[in-house]
């Protein structure tokens, strides 16, 4: 990447990432859903691509919006 790019361009281009993220998440989350009767291998691998969206997205809310609310997941313990 050669373009020289100011800090306004820059969030827009991570919030539009994070955008893109957030919808391949939720595009990736519903195939997982209609594959779950028909096709159970079809849904896991969907559910890992829903996954590897939603940390892309989250890594970029947090570039965008630091400090947002922390992390937590079913049967992880938060560490402080």
């Amino acid at each position: 990447m050669t373009d020289v790019v100011d800090a306004d361009e820059l969030l827009r281009r991570i919030q539009r990432g994070r955008d893109r993220a957030a919808e391949g998440e939720r595009v990736w989350s519903e195939r997982a859903q209609s594959l779950t009767a028909t096709d159970p291998d079809g849904a896991r691998e969907a559910v890992v691509r829903a996954w590897a969206y939603e940390a892309v997205r989250r890594v970029l809310e947090e570039i965008v919006s630091p400090g947002g609310s922390p992390m937590t997941a079913e049967g992880v313990k938060q560490i402080t």
